[in-house]
C-alpha cells in the first residue's frame, strides 16, 4: 500500500492534500531537511500528505512526529499554498495544495525520520545557514516577524 501511494504522489490524476506544522521553542522554529522530491534538499516546517479520515490536526500531529520525533499539539490554519512541478516535458510531476497549522510543542527528542534528512530548532540567524524553503521564509517573515 505504502509503494502504492508513494508512486500516486507522482505524476497524480489529481492535486494532493498535505499539511505543515509552524512550531516554534525558545524563540527557535522547528524546521526539517526534505529528503524526497519535491524540494529534495531544502528546509522547510515539518509537515507531509494527510491520509484519508485524518483531520489537518491529526495529520500535521503524525507528520511531525514521524519527521522528528517531537511531539505537538496542532491548531488552526495559518496559510495554505499550491505547489506544482513540472517535469522537462512540461507535464505535473506534483501537484499539492498545503495547509500549514500553528502548532504547540509538547514534548520529545529530536530524531530526524521518515522522509527528513535532518531536523533542527533554527533560530532567526540560523535561517541564513541554510537552504530554506522561499514558501517557508514567506510564511515566518509575514506572519511571526522571524526572519
Amino acid at each position: 500500500m505504502a509503494e502504492n501511494m508513494e508512486s500516486s504522489k507522482k505524476y497524480p490524476d489529481q492535486p494532493m492534500l498535505a499539511v505543515g506544522a509552524v512550531v516554534f521553542k525558545e524563540q527557535k522554529v522547528l524546521l526539517v531537511k526534505r529528503g524526497k522530491a519535491p524540494s529534495k534538499g531544502a528546509w522547510a516546517i515539518p509537515g507531509g500528505s494527510v491520509k484519508v479520515g485524518e483531520t489537518l490536526k491529526q495529520a500535521a500531529e503524525r507528520e511531525v512526529f514521524e519527521e522528528t520525533g517531537i511531539k505537538i499539539k496542532a491548531g488552526e490554519p495559518v496559510y495554505s499554498f499550491e505547489s506544482i512541478e513540472q517535469d522537462e516535458n512540461g507535464a505535473v510531476r506534483f501537484h499539492y495544495y498545503i495547509v500549514d497549522l500553528e502548532a504547540e510543542y509538547l514534548d520529545g527528542e529530536m530524531t530526524p525520520g521518515d522522509d527528513a534528512d535532518d531536523a533542527a530548532w533554527v533560530s532567526v540567524d540560523g535561517l541564513k545557514e541554510k537552504n530554506v524553503n522561499p514558501r517557508t521564509l514567506e510564511l515566518l517573515s509575514d506572519l511571526y516577524d522571524f526572519g
